[in-house]
């Protein structure tokens, strides 16, 4: 796991840019990770800049630990989902903060290991919880759920349009155990991949978002992030595929308007007040250096909003 101390994740010089660490200031990275991120934030808002991380993975908060040690108590560490920001926040002490960092999806530490079955090309069991202790996993979704349930969630967390004829196939099959025999089923269904994109990659999106709930919690963490930064202060969202950016791209929108009403209506009446402005109004994405170097990197999306 050595390898993941000088993994340089992804965006990071746009990140420092977006966040603009200073000396003296409070930043929470809500998906630390192993902590490369909050290296540099820490280590640019020196010598008095404080950091929370906050990860539900315990292996990557081992490795975070290793890597942020030589911050000493600049750094907090906690195994806690995001969604908690605000009793975590209120815990410290800390009222309000000058950054906030969320980046969103599975880790290469996540990926690459075939224990926690996230990856369709590595042989392991179908588990797929950033959270060991989740009672949920992604075996008891594929072998547990109606047919039609199953297809549901393939269709709207995987945006896979032939759900109904993967989800019929998967019950055909069941008992399903491993990572392989499920990748196998959908390529049979599918076909053999021609582009970028592996015939398994929309099913096992979808069953790790459902198990893990990031829709839900990323919608429930968004208010409660803006509602934790100082004015002047950033919130800066790094996502991965579409359904998380149209929620980040939803919520900074209309929270940057001053009026949220139906077009239809001819005066205003919802009292709403911008309470952010958008840094950036088209998403930004990594160089082509950057994917070169690391090819995950390619569907990257950082959006950035700042408190007023």
């Amino acid at each position: 796991m050595s390898e993941f101390l000088g993994h340089q994740p992804v965006l990071y010089n746009e990140i420092i840019h977006a966040l603009q660490p200073k000396d003296g200031g409070f930043y929470v990275d809500c998906t630390v990770g192993v902590g490369g991120h909050a290296w540099g934030i820490l280590d640019a808002s020196q010598p008095n800049g404080r950091l929370l991380g906050m990860d539900l993975d315990p292996q990557a908060l081992v490795l975070a630990r290793k890597r942020l040690s030589s911050f000493g108590k600049r750094v907090i560490l906690i195994q806690e989902s995001y969604q908690t920001l605000s009793i975590q926040l209120s815990q410290l002490g800390w009222d309000l903060v000058d950054g906030i960092l969320l980046d969103l999806g599975v880790s290469s530490l996540q990926l690459d290991n075939p224990e926690r079955g996230f990856s369709f090309r590595l042989e392991g069991p179908l588990d797929m919880r950033f959270d060991p202790n989740n009672p949920v996993r992604a075996v008891d979704l594929v072998n547990d759920l109606k047919e039609e349930d199953l297809a549901k969630i393939l269709y709207e967390y995987g945006e896979e349009h032939r759900s109904r004829k993967i989800a019929r196939a998967i019950c055909k099959a069941r008992p399903i155990k491993s990572t392989d025999e499920l990748a196998k089923i959908t390529v049979k269904e599918i076909g053999i991949a021609h582009g970028r994109i592996h015939p398994a990659t929309r099913t096992f999106q979808a069953l790790r978002i459902a198990v893990n709930q990031e829709l839900a919690v990323l919608q429930s963490v968004l208010p409660q992030a803006v509602d934790s930064l100082k004015t002047g202060g950033r919130l800066a969202v790094i996502s991965f595929h579409s359904l998380e950016d149209r929620v980040v791209k939803k919520f900074l929108r209309r929270e940057s308007r001053d009026c949220v009403c139906p077009p239809e209506l001819p005066v205003c009446n919802c009292d709403h007040k911008a309470i952010l402005k958008e840094i950036n109004r088209r998403p930004i994405k990594p160089s082509d250096s950057e994917i070169e170097l690391n090819p995950r990197s390619r569907s990257a999306r950082l959006r950035v909003a700042e408190k007023i």
